[in-house]
């Protein structure tokens, strides 16, 4: 076999476990990097993100790359015992209860699917609730590959079990960043108790080369490499 195919199959080589070795694994959690809407609560600051607010009653999205599985869940106000409007938020919201639990929204569980591939979903997340780890949770996907989950107990500074619906340390705006070189195009919201309250969805779509770019780059480095060996075999 000549140098020229060994350093051909070599980049070939790189190219497939560039590609293979990107199964998301990691999506983070930080709170902030946001701005207080006089009756809406909460709102990404995060630059070049798209929030879906619910304020027409449905979940709406100005670019039409989200999906929800149900938006049987959009309420406004407060009705105890059933939801609770996030602190300062009088528009409409997202609310999800446990399955026969007979309140609004009482689908156990909202997925959201993303048409392109996400690195960053943010929500203004009411009432966060410490006392049971798996009460709320938001998990991230990539395809069908779990990448995340988070519940209450991953958000840091919030301070009480129950949830309280006026503290603003326990009604935030929770942003997910995918780590470097990771993506995500699928996140679920659950409830297992009354209830899961959030407002202002917001996403960011990933800039991301493709696969077959990263291929033609590799390809276009082994023929530059095989011309370059050639022009100094001839010069030898």
């Amino acid at each position: 076999m000549s140098t020229v195919q060994k350093l051909s199959l070599a980049l070939v080589g790189t190219a497939v476990l560039l590609m293979s070795a990107n199964p998301a694994s990691a999506v983070s959690l930080s709170t902030g990097n946001s701005i207080s809407v006089p009756g809406e609560g909460q709102k990404t600051n995060i630059q070049g993100a798209t929030t879906i607010d619910f304020n027409s009653g449905t979940a709406t999205d100005p670019n039409g790359f989200a999906t929800y599985s149900t938006t049987n869940g959009i309420v406004q106000g407060t009705q105890p015992n059933q939801y609770a409007a996030p602190a300062g938020d009088t528009s409409n919201y997202l609310t999800i209860s446990p399955i026969g639990s007979s309140v609004a929204g009482s689908t156990g569980s909202v997925t959201i699917n993303f048409a392109k591939a996400l690195d960053y979903f943010g929500l203004y997340w009411g009432s966060v609730d410490k006392s049971n780890s798996n009460l709320n949770s938001i998990a991230f996907f990539n395809g069908d590959t779990l990448l995340n989950t988070f519940t209450g107990l991953s958000v840091p500074g919030t301070t009480t079990n129950g949830g309280d619906q006026t503290s603003p340390k326990d009604n935030v705006f929770v942003n997910f960043l995918a780590d470097p070189g990771q993506t995500f195009n699928k996140v679920v919201l659950s409830s297992s108790g009354v209830a899961f309250e959030s407002d202002n969805h917001a996403y960011r779509a990933a800039s991301v080369p493709e696969p077959t770019s990263m291929l033609g780059l590799l390809a276009f480095g082994a023929v530059s490499a095989g011309s370059f060996i050639k022009r100094k075999s001839k010069l030898v």
